[in-house]
């Protein structure tokens, strides 16, 4: 069988798919990845596809470029004649979904991995753009064996709006986590707390900021870590409006890297204040592997993986009075701390573990 993955970004491909490509290829099958561009080509490669790049500007509503990427992708599908086409995010999801049906392919599987900001915001550009949005989802998903889901709220939203029938909607927990690098170690004794995301607006990145600032007022010696690359989409934040918290010493910021698993190691709690529309956060994924705590928002795709007072604990969104206090019982009452702890690494084993996940999504595909 061949079986075509389409991807926004090449990064993604080894960083959320990777495992799930390896399997594929174990199993005796070819896979072909569509990228938007040759960024971190040999490490897409090393995966063992075929590469075919296919210009993508994921965030843009430019009805040229998103046409041109569809007349690509039946392109590019009619030549490789995949047996199986699997995407993930919106573009890639819409253009992919329906090129693949448009070409002949008999076997689609898109995944839904989050909503993005089009289903948070309440401004009138974003309603415009989820009526749009709405209508080439429902067109696209018609052709399609099944839907993917990482979580019951958007699965539930979907099926509500009526862009796909209830049978044809699966939910699976996640990407999954490889427990083999991502493994436990011990729950460092210092207050570190790890915030790891893109550097915009919808992930927390203030309130954490703040947050930070004013529990430092109180315990000095705790840590407060951001660790994340700037980006160039809407609710991008500038370096400019970052310098405050990081020179009056609220936040450390290292900036963007390839390795998390050393900053996971040194940090008490990972905390992910989102407001964005996540499928379900493999940040949270990766820090219950290691057995840390998590405080995040009681939002979609995050409640899923967390349960207040078990794994972690839960804020209200775009509220940083109400993560100072999370932080401070952190803080002022470590016999918790530790058992939530052992909750975060017993429920990655049971549900999030990437070779539980990953046999799911194979028996959803139907591949063998």
């Amino acid at each position: 069988m061949k079986v075509m993955v389409i991807a926004p970004k090449n990064k993604t491909l080894f960083n959320f798919r990777g495992d799930l490509i390896k399997e594929v290829i174990s199993r005796g099958h070819d896979v072909v990845a569509i990228g938007p561009n040759k960024d971190f080509i040999d490490d897409v490669l090393a995966l063992g596809v075929k590469f075919i790049e296919i210009p993508l500007n994921k965030d843009n509503t430019s009805i040229f470029g998103d046409i041109y990427y569809y007349k690509e992708l039946k392109k590019v599908i009619k030549v490789q004649k995949p047996d199986l086409v699997f995407s993930y995010t919106i573009k890639p999801v819409v253009y992919g979904s329906l090129a693949a049906y448009r070409a002949g392919v008999k076997k689609i599987y898109p995944m839904v991995t989050g909503l993005g900001r089009v289903y948070a915001s309440k401004s009138l550009k974003a309603k415009v753009l989820r009526m749009i949005t709405g209508a080439l989802y429902k067109q696209a998903f018609k052709g399609c064996n099944k839907v993917i889901f990482q979580n019951n709220d958007d699965l539930k939203q979907f099926v509500e709006l009526r862009y796909l029938p209830e049978e044809k909607a699966v939910r699976v927990n996640g990407s999954g986590v490889n427990m083999e690098r991502f493994n436990v170690n011990v729950l460092p004794d210092k207050s570190i707390f790890l915030m790891i995301a893109r550097v915009i607006k919808e992930k927390g990145v203030f309130e954490f900021a703040e947050a930070a600032r004013m529990v430092k007022k109180e315990h000095p010696d705790a840590r407060f870590i951001l660790l994340g690359g700037f980006d160039k989409s809407i609710g991008a934040i500038k370096p400019e409006e970052l310098q405050p918290y990081i020179l009056d010493g609220s936040i450390e910021f290292p900036g963007e890297t390839k390795d998390v698993v050393p900053y996971l190691e040194q940090a008490r709690v990972f905390v992910l204040p989102t407001y964005y529309r996540e499928g379900l956060p493999r940040t949270i994924l990766e820090a219950m592997a290691m057995a840390r705590p998590i405080i995040t928002t009681d939002w979609p795709g995050c409640r899923d993986a967390v349960t207040d007072g078990v794994n972690g604990l839960l804020v209200h969104p775009k509220d940083s009075s109400s993560l100072v206090d999370k932080m401070k019982f952190i803080i002022e009452n470590p016999s918790n701390v530790k058992n939530m702890s052992e909750n975060s690494l017993r429920l990655c084993k049971e549900k999030y573990d990437v070779n539980i996940v990953n046999k799911h999504m194979l028996e959803i595909m139907e591949i063998k």
